[in-house]
C-alpha cells in the first residue's frame, strides 16, 4: 500500500431516495449545514437519505473495506462510487478525475478499462466456457481473438483454474464459478477493483478459501480494492482500513487493530467483541523506538500478532526487537505483549 498516493477519493457524498423524479441537484442548498441538519431537512421533505455525508480516500494498492449490517447503505455507497447508482451529492474522484462530471461515452471507458467489478452473484454467461466468460470484457472492448483468449488464460491460471478453460459455468462448483468472476474482472487490468459481497453466497469452507486466494492474489498484484462485507471475521482478515457503516453513516474509519482498541461507540463495540486482540494486534501497532540494550530478545517481524510474541514469552523470551528484513524498526517490551492479553480478557467478560 502507498499512503503517499490516493487512488479514489469520496467527498462529501450524498445518496438520498425521493418519490419526485428530481428533487435536487448536486449541489442543492439542501446539502448545506451540518451532517445532523441536512438529514433532518431531507427527513421533513419526505426523502430517504442512504448514504450521508461520505468522506475517505482509498490509497494505491490497499484494501479498503466497507463494513456494516444489511441496510447501513454499504453497497449503495459503492455502486455510487462506480455510479451504477446516480449520488444525489459530493464528490468521487479517480486519479483526480471527477467521476460524476464524466458524460456516458467517458464512464463506459473507465469502467470498461480502469474498474474491474465483483458482486455476491456470479453473473457468469451460460452459453459460454470458462475461457469464453473470462474473455468476454475484452471481446467488448473489440480486442482480436488470439490476444484477448491469451490474456483470459493467463487470468485463468492466475486464480487456480487452469485446465478448466473449456468447462461451462454448470460444470463448475460455486467456489470455482467466483474464480471466474475474479478473473474475468482482472482481464482488464484495473487498476481499482470493486468486491461487493463477493463470497457471502459461498459456505464456510469455500470461503474461507476464497479470502485465502483474494489475498494471495493481492500479493501479486497489489490492486486498490474496495471491498463490501456484513462479516466482521471477514473484514478483519482482509483490510488495511476499514469503515463501519450504520444507517448510511460512516461511523468509524481506520486500521482494523485501531477499531479494535478504539471503538468509536457502543455499536462498534459490539460489533468486534467477538475479535479477538492478541491475534489482530501486531508487532508493529506496539513497537517503539529500536533500543540497543535489550537483552533476551526474540527478532520478531512487524506482522507478528500478539499471539505469536505470547509464545515468544513462554519460550523465555523477555523483550523483542521487530525486523523487517534484517532491518530493526522497533523495539517491545514484554510489558506491553501482556497488556494487550489482559485487555483482551476484560472486553470478553
Amino acid at each position: 500500500m502507498d499512503n503517499n498516493s490516493v487512488k479514489l477519493s469520496c467527498r462529501n457524498l450524498w445518496k438520498v431516495y425521493s418519490t419526485q423524479s428530481a428533487p435536487f441537484g448536486r449541489d442543492d442548498a439542501v446539502f448545506s449545514g451540518a451532517r445532523e441538519e441536512v438529514r433532518g431537512r431531507l427527513r421533513q421533505g419526505g426523502h430517504i437519505p442512504a448514504v450521508m455525508d461520505a468522506n475517505f480516500s482509498v490509497h494505491t494498492g490497499e484494501i479498503f473495506v466497507i463494513m456494516g449490517l444489511s441496510g447501513s447503505g454499504k453497497s449503495t455507497l459503492v455502486r455510487c462510487l462506480s455510479r451504477l447508482i446516480e449520488p444525489s451529492a459530493g464528490e468521487v474522484l479517480l486519479d483526480g478525475e471527477d467521476l460524476l462530471a464524466a458524460n456516458p461515452k467517458r464512464l463506459i471507458e473507465l469502467r470498461r478499462k480502469s474498474m474491474g467489478m465483483v458482486f455476491q452473484h456470479f453473473g457468469l454467461l451460460p452459453h459460454l466456457t470458462v475461457l469464453d466468460n473470462v474473455a468476454f470484457p475484452l471481446r467488448v472492448q473489440g480486442q482480436p481473438l488470439k490476444e484477448r483468449h491469451q490474456r483470459a488464460r493467463e487470468m485463468v491460471e492466475l486464480v487456480g483454474l487452469a485446465g478448466r478453460e473449456k468447462a461451462f459455468p454448470h460444470e463448475l462448483s460455486g467456489g470455482q464459478q467466483q474464480r471466474v468472476g475474479i478473473a474475468r474482472s482482472l482481464a482488464v487490468g484495473p487498476g481499482l477493483w470493486f468486491l461487493d459481497e463477493p463470497f457471502s453466497a459461498l459456505d464456510p469452507l469455500i470461503r474461507r478459501q476464497m479470502q485465502d486466494e483474494f489475498l494471495r492474489l493481492q500479493k501479486k498484484l497489489h490492486k486498490t480494492i474496495v471491498f463490501i462485507t456484513h462479516d466482521i471475521q471477514e473484514a478483519f482478515r482482509l483490510a488495511d482500513r476499514i469503515a463501519v457503516m450504520r444507517q448510511g453513516e460512516i461511523i468509524q474509519l481506520g486500521k482494523p487493530t485501531d477499531i479494535l482498541r478504539n471503538p468509536a461507540d457502543e455499536y462498534v463495540a459490539k460489533f468486534v467483541e467477538d475479535i479477538s486482540l492478541v491475534r489482530q494486534v501486531r508487532a508493529a501497532d506496539l513497537m517503539s523506538a529500536a533500543r540497543d540494550d535489550v537483552s533476551n530478545a526474540a527478532t520478531v517481524t512487524p506482522d507478528a500478532t500478539v499471539e505469536d510474541l505470547l509464545a515468544h514469552l513462554a519460550r523465555g523470551a523477555k523483550a523483542f526487537q521487530v525486523a523487517d528484513r534484517d532491518h530493526v524498526q522497533g523495539s517491545i517490551d514484554a510489558k506491553s505483549v501482556l497488556a494487550v492479553l489482559d485487555r483482551d480478557r476484560e472486553r470478553r467478560h
